[in-house]
């Protein structure tokens, strides 16, 4: 028989990440919220729902799962059936007061280690396991763009020729991590908008924000790759990798900007669901990043993780083509051509938000295949 279920998460402002799990009610085990498909909602849809029925979490589902495991479920006959659950991860955006098995479980965040090693079931533990973290906290750009700037004034006038001169590596990998968390805090703040979370005018000005903090990383990158020495990667490779990052971002802004000009306030199921992709790529993204530092040590990690973005990206057109089905099929019938206009460029901007994550792995699985 098969299941749906949820993995909520939280990446907190130290960067870790932490995962929500729940007690079952009848063994008082660790589990995710999970349950059976829900007639008329999506999968994924599904499973937020019942990530809020057993544990109170709103927040933003990824229609795109991390994986399936396999556990026996006893009934009350005594007899045992097999279950496969499909789990969906769920950027967490709140808990409730109150929800209705509230009284019924206990809920608690964990690390991922911990919450692996609180579950039974092998094929969750391993789920888990993967689920890995983005190690760079969202607010690490203040930190790195003023020490960055604060040590390129430092340099000695008389000894300036001398410095030029000697071999250096630059600051390219922090500056990376750094790009990385403008993403996550971008996606997020996108999602949010589409979601309903928040005003749309504080949602926007915060991927305006990101925006420009992005532009500024993506500056220095630029302006080490001209002045330092020694650069981990071939020169061509540093540029292209952070100008698609920065196309991500970018994109973003224009998603905004669209949505502020033409006063949209209602989005669709779909534009929702490519929100929560993008939310998952900006994950997937923030982790990779790091591990480019040892990329013969990592090189398996970042071809599950590439492979992932290049997966829902294809998952990403699909749900593009059929929200751009239905909004056409709605104009027909309310004869209404202005709204089809101004909702297909702001579907068309979401796809370009996800294609450039693509972009983002194919320049990743390059760095792979020619240095690790």
């Amino acid at each position: 028989m098969e299941q749906i279920g949820a993995l909520p998460y939280v990446i907190d402002e130290a960067g870790h990440a932490r995962v929500m799990l729940i007690t079952s009610r009848d063994t008082g085990r660790w589990v995710i919220p999970k349950g059976n498909p829900i007639v008329g909602l999506a999968s994924h849809e599904a499973a937020a729902q019942e990530a809020y029925e057993e544990a109170g979490i709103r927040g933003i589902p990824c229609p795109s799962p991390v994986g399936q495991f396999a556990y026996r479920k006893r009934r009350r006959t005594g007899r045992y059936r097999d279950m496969i659950v499909t789990v969906f991860p769920l950027a967490f955006v709140e808990q409730v007061d109150d929800w209705p098995e509230r009284h019924q479980r206990d809920t608690r965040w964990f690390t991922l280690d911990r919450a692996a090693e609180a579950v039974n079931e092998p094929g969750l533990k391993a789920l888990i396991a993967a689920f890995r973290e983005p190690p760079i906290p969202a607010s690490l750009a203040q930190r790195i763009l003023p020490v960055v700037r604060t040590s390129a004034k430092r340099r000695i006038p008389m000894l300036g020729w001398f410095q030029s001169l000697m071999p250096k590596q630059g600051r390219f990998f922090e500056l990376f991590d750094a790009h990385a968390a403008t993403l996550v805090a971008g996606a997020d703040a996108l999602a949010r908008l589409l979601h309903g979370e928040g005003s749309i005018e504080g949602q926007i000005a915060e991927i305006v924000k990101r925006e420009h903090e992005a532009d500024d990383i993506t500056r220095e990158v630029l302006q080490d790759v001209r002045r330092v020495f020694v650069t981990p990667f071939d020169r061509s490779a540093i540029t292209d990798l952070i100008g698609v990052m920065d196309d991500a971002i970018d994109q973003m802004n224009g998603t905004a900007n669209a949505i502020a000009l033409y006063e949209v306030t209602e989005f669709s199921p779909q534009m929702r669901d490519m929100a929560g992709i993008i939310v998952e790529a900006a994950r997937i993204t923030a982790e990779a990043i790091p591990l480019l530092r040892s990329l013969g040590t990592n090189a398996g990690r970042l071809h599950d993780l590439t492979a992932r973005l290049i997966q829902i990206e294809g998952h990403a057109d699909d749900i593009h083509d059929t929200g751009l089905r239905a909004l056409f099929q709605a104009s027909k019938i309310s004869a209404d051509p202005m709204t089809f206009i101004i909702n297909r460029e702001i579907y068309s901007s979401l796809e370009k938000i996800v294609d450039r994550f693509e972009d983002v792995a194919n320049e990743i699985q390059g760095l792979v295949i020619d240095h690790a």
